[in-house]
């Protein structure tokens, strides 16, 4: 895997830290008048996810995909708050060490599919990442009607992925038939803080027809661009969903082991926003 590692010294950059608590507080972001909120999810209420907005992927992925296709090692639940909860203002994701089906760890696959889906814009998430040897967040994107096929011809955007055997590094990266991770081939860009489970830190992505641009906390680190080279190269001209969990080892998440005196753990979210750019892009979903 080819990184680029951007060390993030605020000070010499002249950025301001954000704040360290759920606060939902104003973004920058559409200040410019060019983009326009659409979609949002601040977290200010107490109990289980809204339902009008959120939706789960629930087991262990088996038959067809077991372990989610990675080898994960957790049970995802649906409306269940150990596993996923809104409280103090944040939405809280938490890995379990508990014993479910066939799997010894419990946690939640939150997804907006039918409910939020978009072709380009800024779509951006402040969260406290989880801890420890084994965890594997991620705040990531798939297509609604997989129009090119299964993946990763349809495409997949992670806009977040963290793995706590690497503790100050988060990554951002994109898979299409050309560039995935079963070829090594995949375009990540990565970055280094320190603070990662910390602080809450903003990550996110601006995804127009020509690019997808990865940020955080305003910095952006790295660029996908369009090479008008066909589908296997850029398939994101349809919808795609947004995707919150926090998995459990993995080929990627589990590669040093899993350290299971850690748990429970948590990732905290104190917003999601998707905003449009103008003018609006219109969403081709299968209504199959």
């Amino acid at each position: 895997m080819r990184v680029v590692f951007l060390c993030a010294f605020y000070a010499l950059l002249g950025l301001a830290l954000l704040p360290t608590g759920c606060f939902s507080g104003k973004n920058t972001a559409a200040d410019s008048g060019k983009k326009r909120l659409v979609w949002s999810d601040e977290f200010n209420y107490t109990g289980l996810p809204d339902s009008s907005k959120w939706s789960y992927d629930v087991g262990d992925g088996c038959p067809n995909l077991c372990g989610w296709g990675n080898n994960e090692l957790e049970f995802y639940t649906a409306n269940r708050q150990e596993n996923a909860r809104v409280e103090n203002g944040c939405l809280v994701i938490e890995a379990r060490r508990e014993k479910m089906g066939s799997r010894d760890f419990t946690s939640a696959r939150m997804v907006t599919k039918q409910k939020g889906d978009w072709v380009y814009g800024r779509i951006e998430a402040r969260a406290k990442l989880p801890k420890g040897k084994g965890i594997w967040p991620a705040i990531w994107m798939l297509p609604t009607d997989w129009a090119y096929g299964g993946w990763p011809r349809s495409g997949e955007i992670d806009i977040m992925e963290f793995v706590g055997y690497m503790p100050d590094s988060v990554f951002g990266t994109v898979h299409t038939d050309r560039f995935n991770g079963m070829k090594n081939t995949q375009k990540t860009g990565g970055l280094y803080s320190n603070s990662l489970s910390d602080d809450f830190h903003q990550y996110a992505i601006e995804w127009d027809a020509d690019k997808i641009d990865f940020y955080f906390d305003g910095l952006k680190y790295h660029t996908f661009r369009n090479l008008r080279e066909g589908t296997d190269a850029w398939p994101f001209d349809r919808a795609f969903h947004l995707i919150l969990n926090v998995a459990v080892g993995g080929h990627w998440g589990g590669k040093m082991g899993v350290d299971e005196s850690i748990f429970p753990q948590k990732m905290l979210v104190d917003y999601v926003r998707v905003y449009q750019i103008e003018p609006p892009a219109t969403a081709q979903i299968s209504k199959k």
